[in-house]
């Protein structure tokens, strides 16, 4: 990327993943990120955490900032030789005022580049079912801004051509003059019987759409309190939604579904259930962290004899051991010769992964599914090594003493409470969540503790958790918690499931 120059990046109409490769790119390269309101700030979370993030949005009855000093802002990034993207919803050039942004780089003599985005006035009607052209329906469409006055002197809109001339109008940002829109249109020929649809937070999972016609849509909108964003599509096309309307059909769409896995975990379980058509808020609850050096950590790893058998309790615990083995000097060859078991399919794939095999998995994903699957006779004189969390449970260990093992138990990391957790928790539960997931015990502790200390215990007591297995749910139920939802198996693909299962 050219230093000293300006990206002009559509961020496409709402829907993350809707941004170009290009434009992701770019993310990850500025030095400086200026956006509007309507970008998803699951995009930001794409930029470098030295980047600069400058928020400038504008929203119907506030703006962050005015136009020209968004220009001003630009040029002064840009002469300090930083890589500036301007981040804009939907395509910078449909009514995203990217040429005036343009232009005041090029007076300047400021290098730029423009990216293009998916703009609403397609990608909003896709997600609704409604193509803006089809065959026997529609062969041409336009698109115009509600922002303007329809009925001020001297229109920009050619009423009169726009109405009977075009099969179907898009009217991006009309949901405060719909009346006056509607009116328009139907005063200039068009027929108060068109078939018309107005879409709220179009591509998100927050999508509701309102159908009726141009003589109906404005009380249609109101009883529904449709507010901004919001656009209009006029047209025969909208029929089809009936028959197309694939995103609202989405196992998990308009669910609420809040995150509290650790957050370097938290994304691909997000993408799971946002694929679905969930619309998913991040907490971590958990975060991870070494244990404190002593001198159990060495015995264990330089003392002999060997275990027969080494448990693993999570998929992080093959991560963190590597770290302990590194810091004495040794690496995963340490494990030769000893049996693996492995509590859970995802812990067992994380071993594996490292090019070690593991010779145990319990069917229960749990300490107790360890002692029910192994044979006594398999255990009975042997020496096993559980590698866990500081604040596991001992369950596994006195379970092998009492079958015939030499046991020791070493915590190799440790859970840690997120300084951000109780900083969020207030804006988060301003909504209610259809589901609040939890993957394990120190997740609910954690949110337990923080929602306790800042007044709100008896919220913990409203929350629909969605448990990933019978000891995370026993956690819950401990304070006073509802489980609506567990998994089985205890696995992030069973937690999904479930939800699903259980709205079905």
């Amino acid at each position: 990327m050219r230093r000293g120059t300006v990206y002009l990046v559509g961020a496409g109409p709402g829907d993350p993943k809707l941004i170009t490769v290009r434009g992701q790119e770019l993310l990850r390269a500025a030095d400086v990120v200026v956006y509007d309101h309507l970008v998803s700030p699951r995009l930001l979370t794409a930029c470098s955490p030295h980047a600069k993030l400058v928020y400038v949005g504008k929203e119907a009855d506030r703006h962050a900032a005015r136009q020209q000093a968004i220009n001003r802002l630009l040029v002064r990034e840009a002469r300090a030789d930083k890589t500036v993207v301007r981040l804009k919803g939907g395509d910078p050039f449909v009514f995203g005022r990217g040429g005036e942004e343009a232009l005041s780089l090029a007076r300047a003599k400021i290098a730029y580049e423009v990216v293009p985005g998916v703009t609403s006035a397609i990608g909003v009607p896709a997600y609704a079912g409604i193509p803006v052209t089809h065959r026997g329906l529609s062969s041409s469409f336009a698109v115009i801004t509600g922002h303007e006055d329809p009925t001020k002197e001297g229109s920009a809109i050619k009423w009169a051509h726009l109405a009977t001339s075009c099969d179907t109008v898009v009217c991006l940002m009309g949901v405060g003059r719909l009346p006056m829109i509607a009116a328009q249109l139907i005063r200039h020929g068009r027929r108060g019987s068109t078939p018309c649809a107005v879409i709220e937070w179009g591509t998100a999972p927050r999508q509701r759409t309102v159908t009726g016609t141009l003589r109906t849509i404005t009380g249609l909108a109101k009883r529904a309190t449709v507010q901004p964003p919001a656009i209009l599509v006029v047209g025969d096309v909208t029929r089809l939604r009936r028959q197309l309307k694939w995103f609202e059909r989405r196992l998990l769409f308009g669910k609420r579904i809040l995150v509290t896995r650790a957050s370097d975990k938290a994304d691909t379980f997000a993408d799971q259930l946002e694929t679905l058509g969930a619309e998913v808020e991040q907490l971590p609850a958990i975060e991870l962290g070494p244990v404190r050096q002593n001198g159990l950590l060495r015995e264990a790893i330089t003392g002999f004899p060997r275990p027969d058998w080494v448990f693993f309790t999570s998929p992080e615990g093959i991560g963190w051991f590597a770290r302990v083995l590194r810091a004495a000097r040794q690496d995963l060859r340490w494990l030769s010769g000893c049996h693996i078991g492995a509590i859970g399919s995802k812990t067992a794939a994380a071993i594996e992964e490292r090019g070690l095999h593991v010779d145990f998995v319990p069917k229960q994903f749990s300490q107790e599914g360890v002692l029910e699957g192994l044979p006594r006779r398999v255990l009975n004189g042997k020496r096993a090594l559980i590698l866990c969390a500081e604040e596991s449970r001992d369950v596994l260990a006195q379970g092998l003493r009492g079958r015939g093992c030499e046991v020791k138990k070493l915590p190799i990391y440790r859970t840690l409470v997120p300084r951000a957790l109780a900083t969020g928790l207030t804006t988060l539960f301003k909504r209610p969540f259809d589901y609040v997931t939890v993957t394990s015990a120190s997740c609910v502790e954690h949110l337990w503790t923080a929602l306790r200390t800042g007044g709100e215990a008896d919220l913990f007591r409203r929350l629909r958790f969605a448990s990933i297995g019978p000891v995370t749910s026993s956690s819950v139920r401990a304070h006073g918690g509802r489980v609506v939802v567990e998994a089985n198996p205890s696995t992030i693909e069973g937690l999904v499931h479930a939800m699903v299962k259980h709205l079905r």
